[in-house]
């Protein structure tokens, strides 16, 4: 098994903070001109009751017993699981031991617990799958809830025509293959460009899928428009309409904006993530021109405007009296001298290394540098780099049906985050 890097002494580590100050969010305000959503899907029903808990998200209550605490921490590094061409995303079902890495080209490769790449593909999307720009490819990645009862997950990717589409498909009769003929799409964008798609997938613990959406790579043009699909973060009940429907809830749903949005003022969402046990998600936005972005919002905080393209970071842009838009302001930021392209990961929760709990780790594709902070009473703290932690240019984080963390690699690589501890 190959090492990464040397111990990282967590009493040694220097505290570092990105090149400006973290800025507390502000509420968004919410436009209030009722518009039509530009959509290019059929029309969604609007459900008004909330998705049951499912096995993924609900807590469960167990039987306090006596353990033996682990080993003195000495430090993480980063082990090679798994060599996988332009991993995009990684994803595995909750309690499967098996993780799913999507291949930029269009393949969904399974590893096993143990770093084994299985034969063939658990589904192969190549023929619907267009990777011919950076920003291109098999991008999104998501199990649903209960896909150890009803098999379904979900992709979404660049087609033939370089506009993006959000599917369906199920599992087939043998559970390590998808049943490729299952396809059903849920959503098709006629982007405007073959750029900014962004393409992350998660479910809350809502039971409703959100989808990241970028701006199309208009000229920032979409950012501030809540009544376009592009820009923002998507919110849909995958369970309770025809292709989907549109929670009761949503901020937009009776007008303001297109339905199906729950946020928006986004440039190109390169990775979001849900952390459940703080109802909160984290999106890191990449910048164009001087700042990249790490924002947090309440999952109660439907509505948000993150600034696009008004605001570049905490900074004004293309609008040069952006403080008369209310908006939400980056917890982190840092600028191009220090990188060119956020990569946003995952708050920790796994079982492995509980001292690092509630730490949120993310990258920069450009330095590939490894950087982490903890979000309390609304800012960023307990800000570190980990200058061991040197994997390469990082596509994609992902975290396993465990909780335990993975860093993608342009490079090919699947690395797992590891403690290192005192010998007993």
């Amino acid at each position: 098994m190959r090492f990464l890097s040397l111990a990282v002494a967590l009493g040694l580590l220097t505290a570092a903070c990105s090149g400006n100050d973290s800025t507390e969010p502000t509420v968004a305000a919410v436009p209030s001109t009722t518009v039509q959503p530009t959509t290019t899907t059929t029309a969604a029903v609007v459900t008004t009751e909330a998705r049951p808990a499912t096995a993924a998200t609900t807590s469960t209550t167990t039987t306090t017993t006596t353990t033996q605490p682990p080993p003195e921490l000495l430090g993480v590094e980063l082990v090679l699981f798994a060599a996988i061409d332009w991993p995009l995303a990684i994803a595995a079902p909750h309690g499967d031991s098996r993780l799913f890495v999507a291949h930029r080209e269009g393949r969904i490769e399974v590893v096993g617990a143990g770093g084994e790449v299985q034969e063939d593909p658990f589904l192969d999307l190549s023929d619907r799958v267009r990777a011919n720009g950076i920003e291109q490819g098999l991008l999104g990645l998501a199990f649903h809830p209960s896909y150890a009862d009803n098999g379904r997950f979900y992709v979404y990717f660049s087609d033939e025509n370089d506009d993006t589409r959000l599917a369906e498909y199920t599992v087939g009769s043998d559970p390590a293959f998808a049943d490729p003929g299952s396809y059903r799409e849920l959503m098709l964008f006629d982007q405007p460009t073959e750029r900014h798609n962004a393409g992350m997938l998660e479910f809350g613990p809502d039971g409703y899928l959100y989808v990241a959406v970028g701006d199309g790579g208009d000229g920032g043009h979409n950012g501030q428009k809540s009544d376009t699909l592009f820009g923002t973060i998507l919110r849909i009940d995958v369970d309770g309409g025809e292709p989907y429907a549109v929670p009761g809830d949503n901020p937009f749903v009776d007008g303001g904006g297109a339905p199906e949005v729950w946020a928006y003022g986004l440039r190109n969402p390169w990775r979001f993530s849900i952390d459940a046990e703080s109802n909160s998600m984290f999106i890191a936005d990449v910048g164009q021109q001087d700042w990249e972005e790490v924002n947090v919002v309440s999952l109660d905080q439907g509505g948000a405007n993150f600034g696009w393209a008004y605001r570049e970071g905490s900074r004004c842009f293309s609008h040069p009296e952006c403080e008369e838009t209310e908006t939400v302001l980056p917890v982190v930021e840092y600028g191009h001298s220090d990188g060119c392209s956020i990569t946003g990961g995952y708050v920790y929760r796994g079982a492995d290394i509980p001292e690092l709990n509630g730490t949120y780790f993310y990258s920069d594709w450009c330095t590939g540098w490894i950087r982490s902070f903890r979000y309390e009473g609304g800012a960023a703290v307990d800000v570190r780099e980990w200058p061991e932690l040197d994997p390469g240019q990082v596509n994609t984080f992902g975290v396993d049906g465990f909780g335990e963390l993975y860093i993608g690699t342009w490079g090919g690589d699947v690395w797992k985050l590891v403690p290192i501890r005192a010998e007993t």
